[in-house]
């Protein structure tokens, strides 16, 4: 006998009434407190960096995700439904409100308010299971530069060093369907900060390079003195010649070029 026909006499309720009773229950340690919405599915799967060695796996504004192959073929569900990856501060996930549809998912523009936005729209299609040889299946969250961040779905570079975490949400007409487990803190590359400016040289090293500086000023005075010199000697030594000045060029002719005339010849 089961539960339902034991609450029933235990209640002065009849079989029918009882299994509609039970079916209320159930309904309702499926609906999330205060919002009548059926709680999504979770689904046993953590988000993880890529284990490959890859350039910029993480950078000052983005990270790099496995792709969660084959995590999404649960009965619940359908191929139409959104997969959305959530980006959050570590310290927001405990206030994360799953959207109501996917027109309200939540833009980057207002993640310094929420601590929170979704990206990278996809569907189970995109994440079949198993790893195709050759192929390298990731995610690089934070890679679009030029989208808008008040677009819906923008996968716009990360703001700070962090720590985020993520998890995939799936959600239809309906609203949230299925989610997987929160990551693990993922912190960006920072900015390396500049060296510090030296403290005050010691005696012998300002002396050094007081006499350095000085041998290198004498140097050039001295190259330039040379070359003031050349140059003012060469324009000296060479005349110029003008246009009135003539001369004279001596006729000279060949002694094979004309034959002497025979004497007394007519």
């Amino acid at each position: 006998m089961d539960n339902s026909c034991r609450l029933g006499p235990a209640m002065g309720l009849s079989a029918g009434q009882s299994q509609l009773l039970m079916s209320l229950l159930l309904l309702l340690t499926h609906v999330q407190p205060g919002t009548g919405i059926a709680a999504p599915e979770h689904i046993n799967y953590v988000p993880q960096l890529s284990n490959d060695t890859l350039a910029g796996r993480l950078t000052q504004s983005t990270f790099t995700l496995e792709q969660p192959l084959g995590q999404f073929h649960s009965h619940n569900i359908s191929d139409s439904d959104t997969i959305w990856l959530v980006v959050a501060l570590s310290n927001a996930t405990q206030s994360f409100t799953a959207p109501r549809s996917n027109q309200d998912v939540p833009p980057p523009a207002n993640f310094s308010q929420r601590g929170y936005y979704l990206t990278l729209r996809a569907n189970r299609g995109l994440y079949p299971g198993g790893q195709a040889r050759g192929q390298l299946r990731v995610l690089r969250v934070g890679n679009d530069t030029h989208c808008q961040p008040t677009k819906i779905g923008c996968n716009y570079p990360l703001p700070g060093p962090g720590p985020y975490r993520v998890k995939f949400l799936v959600m239809n007409d309906e609203g949230p369907v299925a989610e997987t487990k929160w990551s693990s803190d993922t912190h960006l590359q920072q900015a390396q900060a500049l060296p510090a400016v030296p403290g005050p040289q010691s005696p012998g090293t300002v002396v050094i390079i007081a006499i350095l500086s000085i041998l290198l000023a004498v140097l050039l005075t001295a190259l330039l003195a040379v070359l003031i010199y050349t140059c003012f000697n060469s324009c000296r030594s060479t005349s110029l010649s003008g246009p009135e000045e003539t001369g004279s060029v001596r006729r000279y002719t060949t002694h094979h070029t004309f034959s002497t005339p025979a004497e007394g010849a007519s």
